[in-house]
């Protein structure tokens, strides 16, 4: 896929680029040299969060962009701004120059970089030679234009590095699920971990037989699709032993529901059923360029849940890695099923902390909506690093409770325990007691995603298909953490 560069320039050298400047909202430059009475031409343009006027200053021969970020200085806005101007640049621009010369904080500078890569994203590897490509961006190049290069050279190359691995995270679920299977996943993942130095193990069916992954496999039995479980560990130079932060991602490459089936509407998006899966494979590609200075291990359970003559039936008993059963009476609450191992796995590896990541219930997009993710966990300071860690990423959680006495609702006649909790009640909450079954006495955190990892529409940084969320929260956590 093509990826907007970014480079920083001093303000005192020379270059010939399209203009962007930044303006407060009641018409206040911040960068440049912006006449107010200029930009009042423009009809309605006020600069608040997000609004764009191309003007021509008349001190300049060519025209420039103005993008308000709002009365407030926080960095969603200067994302926002970055995102509306990558998309209101005509067609024949190449190379934009953003004159940040008026902004002290490097951090939204940052922002703004951030939010350009992430709005100039577009899936369109599939796109045949018919498709008119007069219709995207010719833009290549973002010159970021400062008085101080070297406040702006760090935090601009940070940016850049997480917003292209959440443009990474949004190419692997955008990929239609007839090629992204869990066995090109699992290439994928040892493809990333040979270019970065991160060691990658990766399981196949035998081996998950072996290894006693009854979630998986009791998943995987409809799909002639083999499963896959993915172990990537990343060592910071010096380190020995257990990691100190272990990520699970779901990797459902496409959910049908399996034999308790989804509707013909509701599979059409479920391509997007290993979000979780891809924003840890993202996470673990850059750790390095990063510089995280702690142990982290990302493991991945990976298969399609398809119905078939060999699928698992409701009722069906499993018994999991740990040694727990499960009787399964609804295929499609499959995603637990399949962490459930891999959170034994990161427990029995001695993972100081576990976070996991999943679209896992779809009472927590009736809960939380479209842009705001649940969290819940059994260690009251993970949860809340975790949630600062996503108000600094601009990827909101919300913590939910984890109330035991909801336990009652996983209860089975037959096992330790079933697979889908009190129809209509705390829906969210049991699948993440069940998971906790999983984890033993290890701080652990689940992020449901199910309603943030895709957008429906072109709307602020995102386009509509994937967002590739938790990539950002997750690097600034595992970034917080190393110092």
């Amino acid at each position: 896929m093509n990826r907007l560069q970014v480079s920083v320039q001093s303000a005192t050298g020379s270059y010939d680029a399209f203009e962007i400047n930044l303006v407060r909202e009641g018409i206040e430059p911040m960068g440049g040299s912006v006449p107010r009475e200029e930009l009042a031409l423009g009809a309605g343009f006020s600069g608040k969060s997000g609004q764009v006027l191309v003007a021509f200053p008349p001190d300049s021969n060519q025209a420039a962009l103005f993008v308000g970020v709002g009365d407030g200085v926080d960095s969603e806005s200067f994302r926002l701004a970055g995102a509306a101007a990558v998309r209101a640049l005509s067609k024949d621009v190449t190379v934009a120059a953003l004159l940040a010369r008026g902004v002290d904080d490097p951090q939204l500078v940052a922002a703004f970089v951030e939010g350009a890569i992430l709005g100039f994203y577009r899936y369109d590897a599939l796109r045949g030679r018919g498709f008119d490509r007069s219709c995207l961006h010719q833009l290549n190049h973002l010159l970021v234009i400062a008085d101080d290069t070297a406040l702006l050279d760090a935090s601009v190359g940070r940016a850049a590095i997480v917003a292209n691995a959440t443009c990474f995270a949004r190419d692997l679920i955008n990929e239609p699920a007839a090629t992204m299977t869990p066995t090109r996943f699992a290439e994928i993942a040892q493809g990333i971990a040979d270019a970065s130095g991160v060691s990658c193990r990766i399981w196949d069916k035998a081996q998950i037989e072996r290894e006693a992954l009854g979630g998986l496999l009791a998943v995987a039995r409809g799909s002639v699709q083999e499963p896959r479980m993915v172990k990537m560990s990343y060592r910071p130079f010096g380190h020995i032993g257990s990691a100190e932060v272990a990520l699970v991602g779901k990797g459902i490459t496409f959910d049908s529901g399996g034999l308790s089936l989804k509707s013909g509407d509701a599979m059409m998006t479920m391509k997007t059923d290993m979000s979780g899966a891809a924003a840890v494979l993202a996470t673990m590609s850059v750790l390095a360029d990063l510089g995280v200075g702690v142990a982290v291990d990302g493991y991945m359970a990976l298969t399609e849940n398809m119905p078939s003559g060999s699928a698992t039936k409701p009722g069906d008993v499993f018994v999991a890695r740990n040694g727990k059963s499960v009787e399964v009476l609804n295929t499609d609450a499959e995603g637990r099923l399949v962490l459930a191992d891999a959170l034994s796995l990161a427990s029995e590896d001695g993972a100081s902390e576990i976070i996991d990541l999943a679209t896992l219930t779809g009472a927590c997009v009736v809960a939380l909506g479209r842009e705001i993710a649940g969290v819940m966990g059994n260690d009251s300071e993970l949860v809340q690093r975790l949630i600062r860690a996503g108000d600094s990423a601009g990827e909101p959680l919300w913590q939910l409770p984890l109330f035991d006495r909801y336990k009652k609702h996983i209860e089975s006649e037959v096992a330790d325990m079933k697979n889908i909790g009190a129809p209509g009640a705390a829906g969210t909450i049991s699948a993440a007691l069940l998971l906790k079954e999983f984890v033993g006495e290890t701080p652990w955190a689940h992020l449901d995603i199910a309603g943030p990892s895709r957008s429906d529409s072109d709307e602020r940084y995102f386009r509509k298909g994937a967002t590739g969320f938790g990539v950002r929260t997750l690097c600034s956590y595992l970034e917080g953490k190393s110092h």
